[in-house]
């Protein structure tokens, strides 16, 4: 099993080829698990296995390969770095400027301009300058065992400069020079890769857009002087800051001073701002309303709930969805595929296609002088040969294999992290949109998780009321659960000053249990079956407050029942809505609680929940066994404590309202905030997703299955269709650009 997981940033990854290398040299290494590369943010998610290889053996091994590695590290700058693909414009526009001299020269019918000396020498600077770097991968890849994208575009590059550069230098072989032709290549091919990286850039936007919400500077309170500017970077756990009206939190922190309404909708989705008093904690990016704040810094910039919502969709994004796995190992194969589809077309047409039919050459010879296009005025069947095989090279496209599937993910959950819910990867993502069935948790999740204590049945005739409750909030003291707190809060209330405990202990789905202070024996609170005795009247008032829903809790000493103390929890404002939204989709509901029957009951009825979908007085054991003996797929939704189990063995764990606490292992889906609709609004964007992802697929191999054959002439003899180069190049990117693009428009489905 997996201890720890990695994120590596590489270069010179350009197709599914690359991608497959990388995965298959990985793997290889003793105590790497899984593995996941991203070609959208070049990057590999590594799940390291007991014991995991050192860090710097798993670049070497890569860097060998040809692809440079790196470490992301927790304590980088949050705000992502200018991309690398803005510098692709230079290589760009010296081709384009290359491309308008040779076209313009391929025009010209005599004078300089007409001299195929001169074409060869700007097709020698195209290639040389703009398409060295295609070349040098191209060749890197090939010598290593693992040709890629810049392979087929290097080999059909340098076949038709070859082949123009012999008719030039041997006039006597009868072929026509078509220098023009790898410059257009080269042109459509950087043209397309422009575009592509820029509509890709679009789908990282969410991130930016999250970084973004960190400010670069926060003013440092020192003293009783004025607050100086800091950067966001310096600043360390207890440091005191001052946050004005209009200014976002830089890092994670306390009020100490100031009552202020501060605005989260950034992180957690919710439009409702929240009252910041002294003692709340805030998130960086958290907005300030209204008043001056000062805050005790909790976290520096690099362990803030920022970064950390940043650094856990980067590895969302990292982890491959299953669907992506057949695209990926035809990926590997198909750069081979491709070359021997190549070299089979040359050999056809050069030995055997012109023979069988004749007319295509007749068909084909046209132009004027030495302008002949390579294909489109081939005079020798070793002409129309090279052409074809060229046009193979360089139509065939497995970057939209690459793609089809981490583009959309990367838009999905930049798009989701924006609204509070955080997927742990691709396979969480496909497994939302799969889902049939969701299973709730009903303290802290259907309900509000803030009950209050409404009633109280005193059965020790030596104890009053006040008594009853001081001890049973002794107990709870350290507790975190809903109830315990519902019995605090009404300690304070009165106020009560609360006896010492020592030797508390928690049983979960039974109660807590201690010695307090004053008494004689060891006191239990929780569940009256776990905590026994009672009598008629116990029973009739316990029987009366749970068919109005309250939960019932019972306090013993050793063998005495001390009382009862009743507390209700009110459904959640958009618990009816969120349910109606799930059923609209299609999905079975039911309810797994550790509460009592009539609480139980009550919500369900209140909700539209059927008895028989409903599960009480369950222990978190019980919750796991009847998660796994459940219909599948199947969402479990918690509160990530005391349904980890449940949430660890769900075909998804959905863990809610667990505020900046993102970092829990058990849950595949964490929702920000308090929000229960954010549950089937996650569950419809993973759909969304998933449907896009299979669009991209079937165009990217649909693409392939149609211009593979096109490209080799299959359509020549009958119809004349002919696919040249550069046109070849142009439909090679437009497929690419197409995928991105699809994903960038994707949207939430409701079935």
């Amino acid at each position: 099993m997996a201890t720890d997981a990695l994120l590596l940033e590489i270069d010179g990854l350009r197709c599914g080829g690359c991608v497959s290398a990388v995965e298959r040299r990985l793997r290889a290494q003793v105590g790497v698990g899984e593995v996941s590369v991203n070609l959208l943010t070049h990057t590999a998610w590594v799940a390291l296995q007991d014991p995991p290889p050192p860090v710097e053996g798993l670049l070497e091994s890569l860097a060998d390969l040809g692809f440079p590695a790196r470490l992301r590290r927790d304590d980088r700058p949050v705000a992502p770095a200018p991309p690398e693909r803005w510098r692709t414009w230079r290589p760009l526009l010296v081709a384009l400027l290359l491309l308008l001299v040779s076209s313009a020269a391929h025009l010209a019918m005599d004078g300089p301009l007409a001299d195929m000396r001169l074409h060869g020498a700007v097709a020698t600077l195209a290639l040389a300058g703009p398409g060295r770097p295609i070349l040098r991968r191209g060749w890197q890849g090939l010598r290593r065992g693992h040709p890629g994208m810049d392979s087929l575009v290097g080999l059909g590059l340098a076949s038709s400069w070859s082949a123009s550069l012999v008719a030039l230098l041997w006039p006597a072989v009868g072929w026509s020079c078509f220098f023009n032709e790898p410059v257009m290549l080269l042109g459509f091919v950087l043209l397309g890769r422009f575009l592509e990286e820029r509509a890709r850039h679009r789908s990282g936007r969410a991130l930016e857009r999250l970084a973004r919400l960190q400010p670069d500077e926060a003013l440092l309170v020192l003293g009783d002087g004025p607050p100086r500017p800091v950067l966001v970077g310096a600043l360390r756990p207890g440091d005191r800051l001052r946050l004005l009206p209009g200014d976002r939190v830089p890092v994670d922190g306390r009020v100490l001073q100031g009552t202020s309404s501060v605005d989260a909708s950034a992180l957690t989705g919710e439009p409702l701002p929240i009252t910041a008093t002294p003692g709340t904690d805030l998130a960086a990016g958290c907005l300030n309303l209204q008043a001056p704040l000062d805050l005790e810094v909790l976290r520096d910039g690099a362990g803030s709930a920022v970064a950390r919502i940043i650094a856990l969709v980067e590895r969302a994004q990292a982890r491959r969805a299953p669907i992506q796995a057949l695209a990926d190992r035809w990926a590997g194969r198909f750069t081979w595929i491709v070359l021997a589809l190549a070299l089979a077309t040359v050999l056809f047409w050069w030995l055997l296609g012109t023979r069988l039919f004749p007319e295509v050459l007749h068909g084909l010879a046209h132009g004027h002088g030495h302008h002949r296009s390579l294909g489109a005025g081939a005079a020798t069947p070793l002409a129309l040969a090279l052409q074809l095989g060229i046009a193979v090279l360089v139509v065939a496209c497995p970057c939209a294999l690459g793609l089809a599937t981490p583009t959309a993910v990367m838009v999905a959950s930049g798009r989701a992290a924006e609204r509070g819910l955080l997927f742990r990867g691709g396979d969480a993502i496909e497994m939302a949109a799969r889902v049939r069935h969701v299973l709730f948790d009903k303290t802290g999740t259907l309900t509000v998780g803030r009950p209050r204590l409404v009633d109280r049945l005193v059965l020790a005739p030596d104890l009053a009321a006040d008594d009853l409750l001081r001890l049973a909030a002794a107990l709870e003291r350290h507790s975190r659960h809903p109830l315990g707190w519902a019995l605090l809060q009404a300690a304070e209330e009165v106020p009560l000053s609360l006896p010492a405990c020592s030797g508390d202990r928690s049983l979960p789905g039974d109660g807590v249990s201690g010695v307090v202070e004053g008494m004689a024996g060891e006191l239990r609170l929780g569940r009256p079956g776990w905590v026994g005795g009672g009598g008629p009247v116990a029973e009739a008032w316990r029987a009366r407050h749970e068919q109005q829903g309250a939960t019932v809790v019972a306090l013993a000493c050793g063998d005495a029942l001390l009382g009862l103390l009743a507390i209700s929890d009110a459904p959640r404002a958009d618990a009816h809505s969120a349910l109606g939204q799930l059923r609209e989709l299609g999905l079975g509901l039911g309810v797994l609680s550790g509460d009592r029957e009539g609480p139980v009951l009550r919500l369900g009825e209140a909700l539209g929940i059927p008895a028989a979908a409903l599960a009480w007085e369950l222990r978190p054991v019980d919750k796991l066994t009847a998660v796994e003996v459940g219909p599948r797929p199947l969402a479990m939704v918690g509160d990530g404590i005391n349904d980890a189990p449940a949430l660890a063995a769900a075909d998804l764990g959905i863990a809610i309202g667990t505020g900046t606490q993102i970092a829990q292992d058990t849950a595949d889906l964490v929702v920000l905030g308090e929000r229960l609709e954010a549950v089937p609004e996650a569950l419809r964007l993973a759909r969304g997703c998933l449907a896009c992802v299979r669009a991209n697929l079937a165009w990217a191999f649909g693409y392939n299955l149609v211009v593979l054959p096109l490209a080799a002439g299959a359509l020549l003899p009958r119809f004349g269709v002919l696919l040249t180069p550069p046109l070849a190049a142009l439909l090679m990117a437009m497929s690419s650009i197409t995928v991105v693009l699809n994903a960038l428009l994707q949207r939430p489905v409701a079935r």
